[in-house]
Parts: C-alpha cells; structure tokens; sequence
C-alpha cells in the first residue's frame, strides 16, 4: 500500500491539514479514518488501501490541488447486478469460516473484503494462537492460519470471493452497494452475514493528532504484513491482550519497547502476555495514564501519570519518556452500520465475530463456524448444529478467568517441565503436546492449569508448543551443583550466543541469577522461535523462565503544568475539531450529535465519524450529561467515500471475483 511504501521510504508526514497547518501521518492503516488522505494523479485517496502502481503521481493533499486534465466526454454505462443465494461481508478468521461451511453445504456464496487478500488480521498475528488444535488451530502462528482458511476457501466451487471489494450501503430494495476497483455493482442476496471486524478505538489527550500517534492494530499492520521497520523506541497505551501482543511484536523486530500504561490496577491481557513483555526487561505501569505526546512535526516524547481511583492524576506522579512513537490500543469498536440498516430494512442478516462481539480470533473462528449452519438453515437446508459448538465458542470468548499463585511442583525427576500457566484462560497445546501423557487438565477443559504428572523424556515438545512460552525444561548438567535449563526464545538471534553471560529472571521479572547461554536451535516445525539451553545454578533452575534482554527504563521527572484534556486537544481529527469548541455546544444544551455536525462539524469529515464519536460521547459524561439524553449521529449511505462518476457506470473494473 502507498502508505507502507511511503513508510519504508522514511516519509512519516503525508501533509499538512488546512487548520492550522497541522502535520497529518497515519491512525489505523485500516481504511477508517482519514488521517492517511493523499492525491494519486490529482485524485484523493486514503494511502492505507490504494496499493502503489508504477508511473502513479503521489502528493500531499495541501492547498487547492491541480485538476485533472480534462477528458472526452464520457460514455455512461448501467450499473451491474448479481445475485447470489449469501453475501458475506468481510474475509477475516469469521467471514471466512461462515463461507467455508456455506460453500460445503453446496450454498452460493460471494464472500468480499476490502483487502486484496483474505485473513483479515490474521495477516497481522505472528505470533502462536491460544485455545485448542482440534477447535481453532491453537499453537500454529495466525498468518500461517491464514494460509490454511484461504486454502479451504479456494477448494470450492460454490463460493467466490471478491477482494478489494467494499459494502458501502444498505438499501430498502434489498439490494447491497459494493465498490469494487473502482466499479460501483449491485448485489441482491437472499441473505447476507456482516463480518467486518472491529476498529480501534481513539484516545484523546494534548498531541494526540501528531504523526506517530497511531494504533497498535496500525503497527502490526506495517511490521508484520508489510515488513516495514516504523519505529526505534515506542509506548503503549492499554493493557488488554492487543497493546501487550504489539509490544511483543516491537521486540521480535528490534524495537525498543520503552513502557506500557494501564488506566486500571491489572492489565485486562492474558497473564502469559504480560509476562513476555516483563521479563524481558519492559516496564508496565498500571494505574496509569498518558497525560500527553510531544513533538514539533512528529512524536518525541511522551508524558504519563499515575492516577487514582477516579482516574485523576495524581500529582508529582508525572514522568516523560522519549521515544518515536505511541501506540493506542484502548479498546476497539464493532463495524457494525452494515447489519444495522439490514436490520432496520428488514433484510435476513447475520453477524459474527468481532463486528457482534469483541473477542480473540479463536473464538471468531467459531463463530464463522457456526453462523454459516445458521444462514443454511435459514435458506431451508437441514444442516446439524451440534451443541458442544456453542459451548466451545462460548469458552473462546471467555475473558482471562482468575490468577492463583505458582506452586512450584516437586517432580523428583532429573528433567522435567515447569509449567508457569496460572491463569484460567483458553488453551491446551501443551497437553496435546506430550508424547508420555504426561501434561494434564484435571477438570478437563481448557480453561483448566496445566500441570505435570509422570515421565519426562526431555523431548522440549512442551517447550515447543506452548503459545505464551510458559513451559521451560530442567536438565541435568555435566556440571556439580549446576542444571541445564531450555528456555523458548523468539527475539532477533542478535541477542543468542554461546557462551554468552546472561541475566536469568523469574516469571515475575525479578534477577534470579546468572547464567550462561551453552547452546542454542531452532524448535522443530517452528523457525521463529528458538530453544535456548541455559547452564544455571542448580538451585535457581526451577526459578529462571526467561532472560533479560533490556534493562527497563524509569523516565524523568515532568512538572504538573497544564490540564489532561485541555479545550485544545483535537477531537475530531478529520475536521481538527477541539474539545473546548464541543464542550461549549454541550454546555449550551446541545445534545443531539446531528446538531453537533451542523455547528462544529464533528462527523462530517471522510471517516464519517468513525474516529471522534466516541471521544465526542466522553465530553457528554464529563459534562454531567445522561447518556439517554443523547442522540447518536444517523448513519446513512455510503459509509466510504466514493467516487461520483462511478454510479455513472464510468469507473472501470478489472474482473476481480475469482472462485
């Protein structure tokens, strides 16, 4: 994408906005905002989702552009239509499982995305799923996932997918917009199922809208997808497993991660999560907030405080860190307009994964799963939906369960596994893994503690399997009074070497000791991660989990000097809306949203609101203001921008569905 190229070329500031010659970069690399708007041969773009072409002319959106040279009149043409027996909107893990189940049951099926490709943020996730192999490929790393749903999906006949294809509207008539390559085609579906996912949501806060400012959904999408290197030294707002599996992914590719902050008291992530990112040496501070970003034209510095029980900074808590970048990763939103108007329309629709509940890409799986038996039986198919689906889908969803402390077990063996899994979440790989047995689940669910129980043969298949690299091995050394101990390792291999000295820590970040790296390879089926052999006092070996990599940074002192959320912190970044301009609408005793887009024109830049309706919702309850009170903004076609000539039939296409 051009703004991937623009990245890898170094250029981090796409324009300048007309509003006070704000610097404009990017937020989401997902097609939501706008904040990535650049001109391809004169035409506005968003930068994220038009992929680089040879000869094509990119410039910045600032000041009146250069019109297009005038062409010969044009010849209209009829806008097409297709008919299909289901339309599924959105080709990540649930989209395509919902069509994988229709096209096996012999059910026309179109299945579109706004990516080239299908995945969806799979293609994002390097890192190995948690769950079960039997249910959601637990253990094998998302982008391979990817590889195995697309897979299935090119082997039937039945279903064809259509990329660089959006669901732009939702019309009364039963019939569904689509913008394709630039074509504008009707589609009449006998019914439809919304996968779209979710967005990220926004944070405001002073310098919010600087380049460098972005999602952490934005970063993966840049590292991991496209293989750009954005960043040296980044923060991270938000504790829940996405800020945490980001901040793994910075490390894995070299990025300094400074500091993690969580608003609440724990983290929401999984356990297993935090700890990577803690013993390698990543600070996390919770009960914290990012009072602000710094920066002439990009992100330089960032200012976090403790705050206290009524999330009010607490002061002289105030610290500043230097770094290049500051991910959000607050949360995120279900894109759910499409299956509203369906609903308001009265047209037979269905909605799974993300876009009906924010949950992991395991449980979306499922969810696919089960949604396309539903559409079957809908269309009068006699499918079985079996009843331990639900159960299963309704376990992937769960949220981390309780935390009980490590009991270090007496196995009275030479080698053994030690098992730091503590917290009730979704997984088994290592059970599955054991080739003795010897792992086990006593309630025999997957949301049960591993523990082990039995004969170790030393096979490191645990060590191998683990998604969170909870499990290290105990070996006897060569050596009196020293062990051996294999640790998983998937950081860059600059950091491995034999004979190497390295600092050991336990499953709490704390120094255990030293130790010395005596050998090293990669884990079998799995070249992203090693399996590194420690030699380590005997009495530490049970303690050491992992070593540490960076020494964790404290920051520096910053004075209490200025409010969190100032009047000129921006709001609405399409419009440069500032939250003293909203403020002042509410305390005048605004409060329809609709009425907010007439005064201040919040909403009514190209994300169509996307970004600001929440942080706009916030101001509302700041101000004392009953949320009954509101009225949320009306969504109307189209949710994306398009083109006017297209619903002229002049765009041209390129024959994009393929089966």
């Amino acid at each position: 994408m051009i703004s991937s190229a623009l990245f890898a070329n170094g250029v981090r500031i796409f324009g300048h906005h007309p509003v006070g010659n704000a610097p404009q970069g990017i937020y989401c690399v997902n097609g939501q905002c706008s904040q990535c708007t650049v001109l391809v041969d004169s035409i506005p773009v968003k930068a994220c989702m038009t992929a680089v072409k040879p000869e094509m002319r990119i410039t910045s959106c600032e000041g009146i552009p250069e019109l297009p040279a005038e062409d010969l009149r044009p010849e209209f043409t009829g806008i097409e239509t297709i008919d299909t027996e289901v339309l599924v909107v959105g080709a990540g893990p649930a989209g395509i499982n919902t069509a994988v189940e229709l096209g096996e049951l012999g059910i026309e099926t179109l299945l579109i995305d706004d990516k080239e490709e299908p995945g969806g943020k799979l293609t994002l996730q390097t890192h190995p799923f948690f769950g079960s192999r039997e249910d959601c490929y637990a253990g094998i790393r998302g982008i391979r996932i990817a590889d195995i749903l697309t897979e299935k999906l090119e082997s039937l006949d039945k279903v064809t997918f259509m990329g660089s294809t959006s669901a732009v509207g939702v019309f009364h008539d039963r019939a569904v917009g689509l913008y394709s390559r630039g074509r504008y085609l009707l589609v009449k579906p006998n019914a439809a199922v919304v996968a779209t996912g979710a967005r990220e949501k926004s944070l405001a806060f002073p310098g919010c809208d600087l380049p460098g400012v972005y999602g952490a959904g934005a970063f993966q999408t840049l590292l991991n997808r496209d293989l750009i290197r954005p960043s040296e030294r980044l923060f991270i707002v938000g504790g829940g497993n996405v800020g945490l599996i980001a901040g793994y992914h910075a490390l894995q590719a070299g990025i300094k991660t400074v500091g993690l902050v969580e608003a609440l008291d724990k983290c929401g992530g999984y356990k297993v999560h935090l700890d990577k990112l803690r013993e390698l040496g990543v600070p996390i501070f919770t009960s914290h907030t990012v009072i602000r970003a710094e920066g002439k034209e990009t992100v330089e510095k960032v200012v976090i405080s403790e705050i206290d029980r009524e999330f009010r900074p607490v002061a002289g808590t105030r610290r500043g860190f230097d770094v290049d970048t500051l991910l959000i990763a607050v949360g995120l939103s279900p894109i759910n307009e499409l299956y509203q108007k369906f609903s308001e329309f009265g047209i037979q629709a269905f909605t799974c994964g993300d876009s009906s509940e924010i949950s992991e890409a395991s449980a979306a799986i499922f969810s696919g799963k089960i949604t396309g038996r539903k559409v079957a039986r809908e269309l009068g198919y006699d499918v079985e939906i079996p009843s331990q689906w639900e159960e299963t889908e309704g376990v992937l969803r769960s949220d981390p369960g309780k935390v009980y402390d490590f009991k270090m077990e007496e196995a009275g063996l030479d080698k053994f596994p030690v098992i730091r899994c503590v917290q009730e979440i979704p997984c088994n790989p290592c059970v599955d893994s054991c080739p003795r047995g010897s792992i086990v689940i006593e309630d025999d669910t997957i949301m049960g503690l591993p523990h082990f129980e039995g004969e170790c043969i030393g096979c490191m298949k645990c060590v191998t399997a683990c998604p969170a690299l909870a499990v290290t091995l105990v070996l006897p050394s060569e050596k009196k009074k020293r062990s051996n101990v294999v640790i998983p390792f998937e950081l860059k291999h600059d950091f491995i070497s034999r004979d190497k000295e390295v600092t050991t820590v336990d499953m709490d970040a704390e120094v255990v000791g030293e130790g010395k790296i005596i050998d090293f390879r990669e884990a079998p089926g799995d070249s992203k991660r090693l399996l590194v052999t420690l030699e380590v006092p005997e009495q530490d070996a049970r303690r050491v989990a992992g070593i540490r990599v960076f020494e964790p940074e404290e920051g520096y002192p910053v004075e209490d000097n200025e409010e969190v959320l100032d009047d000129e912190t921006i709001i609405c970044r399409c419009e440069r809306v500032t939250a003293g301009r909203v403020r002042k609408e509410i305390l005048n005793g605004v409060r329809d949203m609709n009425i907010l887009k007439g005064t201040v024109r919040t909403g009514m830049g190209a994300c169509g609101g996307k970004t600001c309706t929440d942080l706009i919702l916030r101001l509302f309850r700041e101000c004392g203001v009953n949320p009954e009170e509101i009225t949320l903004p009306t969504d109307r076609p189209f949710i994306e921008e398009i083109p006017l000539s297209v619903f002229a039939g002049i765009g041209k296409g390129d024959g994009n569905a393929r089966k």
